[in-house]
């Protein structure tokens, strides 16, 4: 059986309770009461389990819309006229704060004995890890990054930022660190956002 596409009240529902549930896990957490997404989204109870039957479920679709994004801006830049190392560290400021902000939510994805948690979070970490290795060999192409620079340290230090920093001028101050710590010694310093 193949998925029929949705009718567009469909799809406009389905994004409306998705950009709530944002919204709400953002100011709430992950245990917010649903009732306060469908409320925020304009549409009944039903309307919203007919589309999101659990909490784990509307949380694996938020999470994954978020890793969509990630990836798009990375396209994004990677087809821009932005410097490769602007790029980059673009990317790297909307996945810290994606690190920074989202952190819980696939915390609160629970565990299952078959193995599907595991499997989101490495296809979620793929989609990243990709994106970042893309965006990174265009800079490393360019000359504005240390050959021996690795996309796994990077990714590293770019995560221990989103868990440590205390806010967005601490994000900025310590990516501005990164950069330099990895660009070719002729790579001048830019601003990062």
């Amino acid at each position: 059986m193949t998925d029929r596409p949705r009718r567009a009240d469909a799809r406009r529902n389905y994004d409306l309770v998705l950009a709530a549930a944002k919204e709400v896990f953002a100011e709430l957490g992950v245990t917010a009461p649903l009732d306060e997404i469908a409320r925020r989204a304009g549409v009944g109870n039903a309307t919203m389990y007919r589309h999101f039957p659990t909490r784990r479920e509307l949380v694996i679709a938020v999470y994954a819309d978020e890793v969509t994004a990630l990836a798009e801006l990375g396209e994004t830049l990677l087809h821009s006229d932005t410097p490769p190392a602007d790029a980059l560290f673009r990317w790297l400021r909307a996945f810290v704060t994606h690190v920074a902000t989202k952190r819980e939510l696939p915390l609160a994805i629970p565990d299952d004995t078959g193995g599907e948690r595991n499997a989101l979070y490495h296809r979620w970490h793929d989609t990243m890890r990709t994106t970042a290795t893309t965006l990174l060999t265009r800079t490393r192409q360019a000359g504005a990054v240390r050959p021996e620079i690795d996309i796994a340290d990077v990714i590293a230090a770019a995560s221990g930022i989103g868990h440590a920093a205390a806010d967005a001028d601490q994000i900025d101050r310590l990516l501005g660190i990164l950069r330099i710590g990895i660009q070719t010694p002729a790579e001048s310093f830019s601003d990062p956002a």
